[in-house]
């Protein structure tokens, strides 16, 4: 991924695979807001106390560093699961309920998932011009979030996953990953695979160390996505706090990144 620094003092990431493509896709930092500690600065989120216009400033100074209006992103009342809503003009400005994915083939409206080590899902598909965004934590992922997302492409807009380009951004690497038996437990039971993207760097004795990186791409992978097609960002957010904010290694005292994605005119 490239960091990009904006004028107004944003810092954002975007997806190097995206970058000769009709789509705009930006993970945010923490840098550039106005939230003070602990959710300094730059923090979305107003379920862990930050103040609601604190947060709207934030929305508003990143839309301005992106050139969008943030009246019209669209977003998600995520739930840790796997829905995943179809939206169009009509939805712009909305907080969609129950839902942890979007999708649209409407250009111009933005999308937003937001995280604190949960992984940002980007899908393109290049032939139909649509877009889909997911937050998938551990349980979106043993649940199949992407491919869930991946299926409400297909099944709105006639996506073939061969033409998606995806990408998997800032989350919580393998290394700083560590989970209990119950989480290995129910990843064993419905997640396909899983015994690949469990490890134990620590000797058999200590707790499993789960990668959702792998487990993600290796979802899309089964679906059809070309393998040289997925994007791996490589950032472990509990390693770089720097920029990230972790939920993990700031144990909950933090604010919530985001991710903001939309469609351009085709030329």
């Amino acid at each position: 991924m490239e960091r990009r620094q904006h004028a107004n003092g944003i810092i954002t990431y975007t997806f190097d695979s995206l970058r000769d493509l009709p789509v705009a896709a930006h993970v945010s930092t923490r840098h550039g807001g106005v939230s003070p500690e602990p959710w300094a600065t730059l923090n979305f989120s107003v379920l862990r106390g930050d103040a609601p216009e604190r947060v709207q400033e934030n929305r508003r100074r990143l839309a301005a560093a992106l050139g969008i209006d943030a009246a019209t992103i669209v977003r998600c009342q995520q739930v840790h699961g796997t829905g995943i809503a179809k939206v169009d003009p009509a939805d712009a400005g909305k907080l969609i309920e129950g839902c942890d994915g979007l999708v649209t083939d409407a250009v111009g409206l933005p999308l937003a998932v937001v995280f604190a080590d949960c992984t940002p899902l980007l899908l393109y598909d290049r032939r139909r011009h649509v877009l889909g965004v997911c937050h998938a934590g551990w349980r979106g992922t043993v649940n199949g979030a992407a491919t869930a997302t991946l299926w409400a492409m297909q099944a709105g807009y006639d996506s073939a996953p061969a033409d998606i380009v995806a990408g998997i951004g800032p989350s919580i690497g393998p290394a700083s990953y560590e989970v209990g038996e119950e989480v290995l437990a129910l990843a064993l039971a419905r997640l396909p695979g899983a015994a690949l993207f469990f490890s134990y760097p620590n000797g058999l004795e200590e707790r499993p160390h789960f990668d959702l990186w792998a487990a993600n791409q290796h979802q899309l992978a089964a679906a059809g996505v070309p393998l040289a097609q997925i994007e791996l960002s490589g950032i472990d957010t509990a390693a770089r706090t720097d920029d990230f904010f972790s939920h993990r290694a700031e144990q909950g005292r933090c604010g919530l990144f985001t991710m903001v994605a939309w469609l351009k005119e085709r030329v």
